[in-house]
């Protein structure tokens, strides 16, 4: 940090398994790229080229190589597997995460239907080839999944290789764990808590008021993810209760 200022919670220290930021890259350009990496580097610890942006980004290959140019973990869009897989090319999907130089691969069925256990068993394949992300959770909002699916769900996922599970909210966030306006669905993420360790849970949370509800309820290390690029320092400094949100959250009074 730029200065010494005590009453500061303790951040786990990249790389990190839990406390971690995922930052959505909706479309930029490799400068654009370059300029995230160059100030968010130190607190974003995955970029998801969102939904299937991948496929019509130009200069793809360039722009991997700036994030790859700072150690920086990308992978692309749980619906860009959904596409492959819909097409019946889930093997093809491999071979471009292999071209691309992509080692952690998102499996989500938020667009189709996929048995669970076809899903998981997805899971078990990608885990010979890197790191596993699963997303639990429909982008439909008039599906709703009882608590006890979503902890059925995510604990098959975990044992079948996944090293998070994502709860799903869209990156507008406003399904699966939230309501339509945005408000968290609080007795679903309190009952997910009880039988899945915070540590294995990636929670979707695009808005400041969803981040702040993680922030307070889990610590500082909660794994929050779709974080728009412009608002990385921001979330770092709210987890940290240097922003009048959390302000008061960690110091002795």
């Amino acid at each position: 940090m730029n200065f010494n200022l005590t009453q500061i919670p303790d951040r786990t220290v990249k790389p990190r398994k839990n406390g971690i930021t995922m930052v959505m890259d909706k479309g930029l350009s490799t400068q654009e790229a370059k300029n995230l990496m160059s100030v968010g580097q130190p607190h974003i610890d995955v970029v998801k080229l969102g939904f299937g942006t991948a496929f019509v980004t130009p200069n793809l290959k360039e722009k991997l190589e700036v994030y790859r140019s700072y150690d920086m973990p990308v992978y692309f869009g749980g619906t860009l597997f959904e596409a492959f897989l819909i097409r019946n090319q889930f093997e093809d999907y491999i071979n471009v995460c292999k071209e691309f130089g992509v080692s952690y691969m998102e499996v989500s069925d938020g667009s189709i239907t996929i048995p669970h256990a076809e899903k998981c068993g997805y899971i078990e394949k990608l885990c010979k080839h890197g790191v596993v992300l699963s997303e639990v959770g429909s982008k439909d909002a008039a599906h709703i999944i009882p608590p006890y699916k979503w902890i059925e769900l995510m604990r098959a996922e975990l044992n079948a290789g996944s090293s998070y599970v994502i709860a799903e909210a869209r990156e507008a966030g406003n399904v699966g764990i939230y309501r339509g306006s945005g408000e968290v669905r609080e007795g679903l993420v309190q009952e997910i808590l009880t039988q899945i360790p915070a540590e294995h849970i990636l929670w979707e949370a695009p808005q400041k008021a969803q981040q702040l509800y993680f922030l307070e309820l889990i610590g500082c290390n909660v794994n929050l993810g779709n974080i728009a690029p412009s608002e990385v320092i921001a979330l770092e400094a709210m987890r940290v209760g240097l922003r009048g949100d959390t302000f008061e959250l960690y110091l002795n009074k």
